[in-house]
């Protein structure tokens, strides 16, 4: 059995719920700095940032205490591993996700729990990414395109809406109901849609037109990275459908009941 984490600390009255925000990163130190200096600048600052630092070769760990980041370090390499390291040391009531890539809004953080505070039905909420350093036109279709086919293609086979790991928060309290059902030592695997899995009949994930986050287009280039990503989207698929066919998830989505998968 894993063991359960710290309690959140204290918050003032009328402070609202604490807030963590988890940046997985490996190798990742200047795109890092930039990301750490935005989570400073939020309207609504976070009251502890955790950088779980995968196994880095680099400067990660060093900026990320420079800046005033709680490190904890993952040594078993891949998202899913840092992710769930990071959300296990997060000590905040709501736990929000982005990448060392990431580029949030000044107001992103303050959007994210009061689009969580207004839906009290929601376990989580996720936005969209927008990709940074393309023509305005370009950018803006791209990024609506690959965030939208996600959204879709992933709805569909969870038979609700995806959480997407640039831009997403949650209670910490369905974290520590869910944290041993995740594949957190398979690194082949997508880490936002696996955690997607674990909503289970009667709880919601909401997926928001805004605060869009940007992000790398990376993502967008073509080759061996490429395909790896479309190879782990078909394994996240057959590893959690090995539970539950997704016709049994639309049917229990649908009745509004279920029960949890081991």
């Amino acid at each position: 059995m894993l063991p359960v984490p710290d309690a959140p600390q204290p918050v003032p009255p009328g402070a609202g719920p604490s807030v963590s925000v988890v940046v997985p990163a490996r190798d990742d130190a200047a795109q890092l700095a930039v990301c750490l200096r935005l989570l400073a600048a939020q309207s609504r600052r976070p009251d502890e940032v955790v950088v779980v630092d995968n196994a880095s070769t680099d400067g990660t760990a060093a900026v990320a205490r420079a800046a005033g980041a709680r490190v904890v370090h993952e040594p078993v390499r891949g998202i899913p591993a840092a992710a769930a390291a990071g959300y296990d040391a997060a000590r905040g009531d709501v736990v929000v996700r982005c990448d060392a890539d990431s580029r949030p809004g000044p107001e992103w953080v303050a959007e994210l729990i009061a689009a969580l505070g207004a839906r009290p039905d929601a376990v989580a909420v996720s936005g969209p990414g927008r990709f940074l350093g393309l023509p305005p036109g370009l950018g803006t279709v791209l990024s609506a395109l690959y965030v939208g086919l996600y959204v879709t293609a992933a709805g569909a086979a969870l038979a609700h809406p995806p959480l997407f790991g640039t831009n997403m928060a949650m209670r910490r309290s369905w974290w520590l109901e869910v944290r041993g059902r995740v594949h957190r030592a398979d690194p082949e695997l997508h880490d936002d849609m696996d955690l997607s899995f674990r909503l289970d009949p009667g709880r919601r994930i909401v997926f928001l037109a805004r605060p869009a986050v940007g992000m790398s287009p990376r993502a967008l280039r073509p080759g061996p990275a490429a395909l790896r990503r479309l190879a782990r989207a078909g394994r996240t698929l057959r590893v959690n459908w090995t539970r539950e066919r997704p016709w049994e998830r639309w049917s229990a989505r649908l009745r509004g009941t279920g029960r949890a998968r081991r």
